[in-house]
């Protein structure tokens, strides 16, 4: 078939950025033109411009342009095969050296400016920011399906398998707890109320699949190359791109940042990868789980086994050690014992040694052999779902690392990096839940992303702060903290330098229901060095994430416990007991609370 008169329009838009070592689409009239015309004469270089303004298929021009690059402006500059964008990035350009890289004929030439590996919340932002200034940026993605065959669109782990679906999930079992305590608000209903997996599943698949359409159209708009494949670096500033068929292509990059993320670890026992699931299963499980046994005391265990017993199922969680390690111990028991008193079981000090298919079915039936930690009692059980949730592992060891010198941890497959998100390799980098050391948090590889790709091609000098980062764990009575855990801010500072307030509390929405008194608790810790600054904010209660973001911005203005203390509380609100505080854990006066 003949091309037709749009593709041969395309063909000799792209035949002038082919043939012209600097192309400016521009219109004799315009001054961002005229600008830009007068920045390559001054340089003393020639250039090609086609005036728009003068050509009978201008505005067509003008849209194959717009369909290349995204811009709907001119000046549209392309230099040495390479998209500069308008006046003020061809500037820009100018000043920051990348214009006099690209028209030295002898400078060596890459493909891409930048490739990020990796299409998560990190990639994606850093993506989208290196290509705001400018560069020519490709992202790579792929998801090797879990050994049920699970996969899933672009977006990363948070919001396919993660963030996103565990919130919605949350919200479903906060919804259930809700109508039982609408009768003591008045509410009257029929008592075949039960909750429908499939339908919950479904809702939450398909604004998921939204998502994912979202953030291919937004690197489409950014003009940031977007290729489905698996990239593994082959030799230096070289990857191999692997789709899902089988085929290959090689790309080359000034630089490289590495964000491929984590995925659950495995138990290594036998049966575990055959039969149990993982939470990169769990969200699009085709059936409801049933009866489930989670291993693990994670966030991602304690937060999957909440909201499934919020829906009605029968749970147990497998503990070896302790909850929520690296959190504050205080906040994690706490949490973990209202649990229990929730529907929640527990099975402490041991962990599985075998799993055995006795039924096929949707769900099926599983025997868990399991063993003490503490000694050599066995105990075995029957369950519908083994949800495994031990930890994660990074994405790093089988994409070339190796082969260009970039060094991990070789306990985790972690990367180290300096402050600025540097490997030991001067141009790879590395963002998000592979870094050593640092947070393992969504917002946390969205902010390194953009602050990076700023430094990187923006001229800004600011770093990523990792350690005054709020975040929460959904919990069924959420969990939210920013700061130091008390065990941690006693190892730096010493206990004798520390002040720690606590209070238990009653939300004013519990009190009619009857239910949870003095379970809800706050506690903050103060530097008394520092004119008790607040470098600990913890609270345990309905709605901490919400609580917790406030107070995370103010502890990045350098909070103090007199500041807290003249602030006025907004009543009734679980977040005013911040501004009442006055017990100090050393004192150990009594924190019960009689009323709201």
């Amino acid at each position: 078939m003949p091309p037709t008169g749009r593709e041969q329009l395309k063909g000799r838009v792209q035949e002038l950025i082919d043939s012209n070592h600097v192309m400016v689409f521009s219109k004799s009239f315009c001054p961002f033109c005229i600008r830009v015309k007068e920045l390559f004469t001054s340089l003393g270089r020639e250039y090609n411009a086609l005036e728009l303004d003068e050509c009978d298929d201008g505005s067509d021009i003008q849209e194959v342009l717009h369909e290349l690059t995204g811009q709907k402006t001119v000046p549209n500059v392309f230099v040495n095969k390479t998209h500069l964008g308008g006046c003020d990035k061809t500037l820009q350009a100018h000043q920051d050296g990348t214009l006099g890289k690209l028209l030295d004929e002898n400078h060596l030439k890459y493909d891409y400016d930048l490739i990020i590996i990796g299409g998560g919340s990190g990639g994606l932002a850093c993506s989208k920011e290196a290509a705001a200034l400018g560069k020519k940026v490709m992202v790579l993605d792929y998801v090797v399906p879990t050994p049920l065959g699970t996969s899933w669109g672009l977006g990363g782990t948070c919001v396919n398998v993660g963030c996103i679906p565990k919130k919605l999930m949350h919200q479903a079992a906060i919804l259930g707890h809700a109508l039982k305590d609408s009768r003591k608000f008045g509410w009257e209903y029929e008592e075949n109320v039960r909750h429908n997996w499939d339908t919950m599943r479904d809702a939450i698949q398909s604004y998921i699949g939204s998502l994912n359409w979202g953030y291919r159209v937004a690197l489409r708009d950014k003009s940031v190359r977007y290729e489905n494949a698996y990239g593994e670096f082959v030799e230096q500033h070289k990857i191999k791109a692997t789709n899902k068929r089988g085929k290959e292509a090689f790309y080359t990059a000034e630089k490289f940042v590495v964000a491929t993320g984590e995925r659950p670890r495995y138990l290594g026992i036998p049966g575990d990868k055959e039969y149990c699931i993982t939470s990169d299963d769990l969200f699009s499980l085709p059936y409801c789980p049933g009866k489930t046994l989670v291993v693990g005391a994670s966030y991602v265990a304690l937060e999957c086994a909440g909201f499934l017993a919020g829906i009605g199922l029968d749970v147990t969680v497998m503990v070896r050690s302790i909850f929520l390690r690296g959190f504050d111990q205080e906040m994690a028991n706490r949490a973990g014992d209202y649990m229990e008193t929730h529907g929640v079981k527990f099975i402490k000090q041991f962990v599985p040694t075998s799993i055995e298919l006795l039924e096929e079915g949707t769900p099926g039936k599983l025997k868990v052999v399991a063993k003490s930690t503490e000694g050599d009692h066995i105990i075995e059980d029957e369950y519908n779902t083994v949800l495994i949730a031990v930890g994660r592992d990074a994405c790093t060891r089988n994409i070339g690392l190796e082969k260009i010198g970039v060094k991990i941890n070789g306990k985790n497959g972690k990367v180290p990096v300096n402050d600025v998100e540097e490997t030991n390799v001067p141009y790879v980098y590395a963002i998000g839940d592979i870094l050593d050391g640092k947070l393992e948090l969504t917002p946390v590889a969205i902010q390194a992303g953009r602050l990076l790709a700023r430094r990187l091609y923006g001229g800004s000098t600011l770093k990523c702060d990792y350690v005054n980062v709020p975040t929460t764990v959904f919990t069924p009575l959420e969990y939210g903290c920013c700061g130091y855990a008390e065990e941690k801010a006693i190892e730096l500072y010493g206990q004798e330098n520390l002040e720690v307030y606590h209070t238990l509390f009653w939300p004013l929405e519990f009190t009619v229901a009857s239910r949870d008194n003095n379970t809800c608790f706050a506690k903050i810790i103060c530097n008394k060095l520092d004119n008790d600054r607040v470098i600990g904010f913890h609270v345990l209660g309905p709605n901490a994430g919400e609580i917790t973001q406030g107070f995370g911005a103010a502890m990045k203005c350098g909070l103090t416990k007199e500041k807290l203390d003249e602030t006025i509380g907004i009543h009734p609100t679980c977040a005013e007991v911040f501004t009442t505080m006055d017990v100090t854990k050393s004192s150990g006066g009594d924190i019960t609370q009689k009323g709201c």
